[in-house]
C-alpha cells in the first residue's frame, strides 16, 4: 500500500504561483494531479508517465502548470504558475500502482492523497 502526502498549498492572490509537492511511501507508476473546487465534481489537472518522458495537461491550465517527478526522491510536483481564481480547488496527487502510461480518469489510479487547499484571491 502506498501513502501519498500532498503539501504547498494556501492562499495566493492572482497572477502569482505555488508548488505543490506530493510525497510517496512507496515506487509509483503513473501519477496524476487532480483538484477539487466547491461545489463541483473532481476534475483531471496533469498527469506523467512512470519515467517522466510524456506528460498531459487539462486544457484549462495548458501552459501554465508543470508537472514533474523525482523518482529518486518518490517526489511528484505540480508548478503552477499565472493563477486565476477559477484555479481555487482541493488539489490531489493519484498514482498508479502498475500502470505505466497516462490516463485522465480517475479509476486509472489506485491511490490517492488527503488533498492541499489552495485559494487565489481575485
Amino acid at each position: 500500500q502506498v501513502q501519498l502526502v500532498e503539501s504547498g498549498g494556501g492562499l495566493v492572490q492572482a497572477g502569482g504561483s505555488l508548488r505543490l509537492s506530493c510525497a510517496s511511501s512507496g515506487r509509483t507508476f503513473s501519477v496524476a494531479w487532480f483538484r477539487q473546487a466547491p461545489g463541483k465534481e473532481r476534475e483531471f489537472v496533469a498527469a506523467i508517465t512512470s519515467n517522466g518522458d510524456a506528460t498531459s495537461y487539462a486544457d484549462s491550465v495548458k501552459g501554465r502548470f508543470t508537472i514533474s517527478r523525482d523518482n529518486a526522491k518518490n517526489m511528484l510536483y505540480l508548478q503552477m504558475n499565472s493563477l486565476k481564481p477559477e484555479d481555487t480547488a482541493v488539489y490531489y496527487c493519484a498514482a498508479s500502482g502498475a500502470r505505466y502510461s497516462i490516463a485522465r480518469g480517475e479509476s486509472f489510479y489506485d491511490y490517492w492523497g488527503q488533498g492541499t487547499q489552495v485559494t487565489v484571491s481575485s
